[in-house]
């Protein structure tokens, strides 16, 4: 199969947002928050060699949007690897990178991030009909267990930011709103509700607690999520520096000594004096988090 010239020009266009978050305190909030919103990856998506075809698999490549799920976005894939397997060879697709399945629930730009960052583009991921790994993955029957999972997080993003006051203020109409405008892509339709959940009263200075979670590639642990404040009891702006020196001490290398770690947040490493509050309200992924990546820095 012919790689697609929109997919060959994707792999050429350097991420908007580098450029934006250079220029940040330039730039207009709406722009970041845009950047952020139509970030793509350019991916191929291979079936997975032991599967039983009918005749050869060809590639698939498709632009995957940053801050949705695996599972929101791949039905063409599905229906583009199915023309070639019978129906009894199909059970449940998920999703494997160099030997690492896919965990669905996470943001798509996460598990770039976490588990691809330093790779050439395209992103290359394997696909699978059988044998789902049931210790690494949750099962996804529909669109509506995605639509719980992502409601659920943005309710526990709330409860951390305003004690669910905001969100309990909705209407059922509106929580469909922020689905729907994931779920189909509409920048303008998910943010006409999604900003009443980043607003907070000036005097305060920012929210009751940030919701973000820490991952790390070289552990067990699934990810850190602690209490912590934007602001500290003094007044002090924390800082994205601030959080890592609380939360995970190692991101940080000293200033004699090689730098061990990058902490990416979608797809680029921001600036450790950036208020924690800012990162909150304009790169937080669509469930309300500030979903962080700590990876091993590249050695060549």
């Amino acid at each position: 199969m012919t790689v697609p010239n929109w997919f060959t020009n994707a792999l050429e266009t350097r991420n908007p947002l580098c450029a934006t978050w250079r220029e940040k305190s330039m730039a207009d909030d709406k722009d970041v928050l845009r950047d952020v919103w139509f970030g793509r990856i350019p991916t191929s998506f291979t079936l997975y060699q032991d599967e039983i075809t009918e005749r050869e698999a060809e590639p698939f490549y498709l632009l995957l949007p940053r801050v949705s799920y695996l599972t929101l976005v791949t039905d063409k894939v599905k229906k583009h690897f199915l023309k070639v397997m019978k129906t009894e060879d199909v059970e449940e697709i998920w999703f494997e990178y160099e030997g690492t399945p896919l965990k669905w629930h996470y943001p798509i730009g996460l598990l770039f991030d976490l588990h691809a960052s330093n790779t050439s583009l395209p992103w290359s991921i394997t696909v699978h009909f059988k044998n789902f790994p049931e210790r690494d993955l949750l099962h996804c029957p529909s669109n509506y267990v995605i639509e719980a999972h992502f409601m659920s997080s943005i309710k526990e993003a709330d409860a951390l930011k305003h004690k669910s006051q905001v969100i309990n203020d909705m209407q059922k109409k509106d929580h469909k709103q922020l689905w729907m405008g994931l779920q189909n892509d509409k920048f303008d339709q998910f943010w006409a509700m999604n900003r009443k959940l980043m607003e907070y009263p000036t005097e305060e200075g920012g929210f009751r607690y940030i919701p973000f979670r820490i991952y790390l590639t070289m552990s067990d642990r699934p990810f850190i999520q602690k209490l912590f404040r934007p602001i500290s009891p003094d007044g002090h702006t924390h800082t994205l520096g601030d959080l890592l020196k609380e939360m995970y001490p190692m991101a940080i290398a000293n200033d004699d000594e090689p730098r061990r770690y990058q902490v990416v947040i979608h797809g680029i490493e921001p600036l450790l004096e950036t208020p924690l509050q800012w990162l909150s309200e304009h790169l937080s992924h669509p469930d309300n988090f500030l979903h962080i990546s700590v990876i091993p820095a590249p050695t060549d």
